[in-house]
């Protein structure tokens, strides 16, 4: 991850900070919440106005784009060559400018260390994030707080509706750039902040969840072990039916110890 500060040239302050996640190429920002919206560029100030100081990746991105030369540049080859750039790369042209643009004040500075307020709100960001039933999720915040969300709670999340309709979408759920948000498909996004919010406290830690994994879940091998059975016969009693995998894979399975016990008995 890198760090930037960006900063208002007029009066020498710094306005907010930039991430940019270099593997996943996702920028985020954190303004600083002493702001309002008519002390910030336009594009943020609906977000502001609504108390919203952690920026999503879309509008980052919007942001950024905003400050460098547009992809689809009749001369961008040139451009790129004559700046020694292999491939089309924000970052890298945002840094080039100093992300520098004619509609403000504002230009970014590398730096090594997150503000205060920064990292107050980073104790909100999730470890993890699972996928449940009725279209909720166990969300584990940095925090230790654990809380469960339904989707039906997060009407204000742009196609929240189509997730809820596909299971299949729903599953794909998985945890974005240092735990900023959740991602369906890697295309609808769930920030940390709104989950945290509109969550319910669950009387269970993280660490909870780790110990029923590691000791309640069994793979082909664990479950033959158990059973005194080879593979072949634990395989004839998933298909009879009599053990369901909770999830298959062509190297082995993993099933809830409690059901593979239950054929002992």
């Amino acid at each position: 991850m890198k760090i930037y500060e960006m900063i208002n040239e007029d009066n020498n302050t710094v306005v907010g900070i930039l991430l940019y996640y270099e593997k996943e190429k996702n920028f985020l920002i954190e303004l600083d919440d002493a702001l309002d919206e008519w002390s910030l560029p336009f594009l943020f100030s609906p977000l502001v106005k609504k108390g919203i100081y952690t920026i999503g990746r879309e509008f980052s991105l919007m942001w950024v784009k905003e400050r460098i030369i547009p992809s689809g540049r009749q001369n961008i080859s040139s451009i790129l060559k004559t700046h020694k750039l292999k491939e089309y790369d924000e970052m890298r042209l945002l840094e080039l400018s100093h992300g520098r643009c004619s509609q403000d004040s504002l230009y970014i500075k590398r730096t090594d260390s997150l503000p205060d307020y920064v990292i107050a709100r980073r104790k909100h960001n999730l470890v993890d994030c699972i996928a449940a039933t009725d279209n909720t999720l166990l969300c584990f915040f940095a925090d230790g707080t654990v809380k469960k969300t339904a989707l039906s709670d997060l009407d204000g999340v742009e196609k929240i509706d189509k997730v809820m309709e596909n299971q299949l979408l729903f599953s794909s759920c998985m945890l974005g750039s240092d735990g900023y948000y959740i991602t369906f498909n890697d295309s609808i996004d769930v920030p940390s902040w709104l989950l945290y919010e509109k969550g319910q406290l669950v009387p269970l830690t993280y660490e909870d969840f780790l110990s029923f994994t590691k000791y309640n879940i069994v793979d082909t091998s664990d479950s033959c072990m158990i059973l005194e059975c080879s593979r072949q016969n634990l395989a004839y009693m998933v298909k009879q039916e009599q053990l369901t995998p909770l999830k298959e894979d062509v190297k082995g399975n993993l099933y809830l110890k409690k059901d593979v016990l239950k054929l002992r008995w």
